[in-house]
């Protein structure tokens, strides 16, 4: 004898069930890291600067390192930030006497004029920086 409200054994053909297709999910996120992979070089910023070659010598990174650079076309940049040229010695001298700044690292380009780049390496002399570098590829 069958009772209606017994309940059989075995799955219901209209049971809902509860797994998730971890294939795809795992497929996208695999995706998604190569694509990241293959990005983040491209994100790495900076001002492109065709260094001049030398033998060099290496510092270590402080937090309180500024980087000038010259471009060819003599703009002058304050880590990565566009500053006028005209006004690039009186804000350098601000920024290291309220940043108390311990090194500025200077990146010349090659055929920047070398009248801009002395003008500002002249306005940080005496404002309390210990460290000024000049920026070289190494040599082969």
């Amino acid at each position: 004898m069958n009772l209606p409200n017994q309940r059989r054994r075995g799955r219901n053909p209209h049971q809902v069930r509860a797994e998730i297709n971890v294939t795809s999910l795992v497929d996208v996120a695999f995706t998604l890291l190569v694509i990241f992979i293959i990005t983040a070089p491209v994100l790495q910023g900076g001002i492109e600067v065709n260094l001049p070659s030398g033998d060099v010598g290496y510092i270590e990174a402080t937090d309180k390192v500024l980087i000038v650079a010259v471009s060819a076309s003599d703009s002058v940049y304050f880590d990565e930030l566009p500053v006028p040229s005209e006004d690039a010695p009186s804000a350098l001298r601000q920024l290291i006497r309220a940043n108390e700044l311990e090194s500025v690292l200077f990146k010349g380009d090659v055929l920047a004029s070398w009248g801009t780049v002395f003008s500002i390496m002249e306005a940080t002399y005496g404002e309390g920086a210990r460290f000024y570098v000049i920026a070289e590829d190494d040599l082969p």
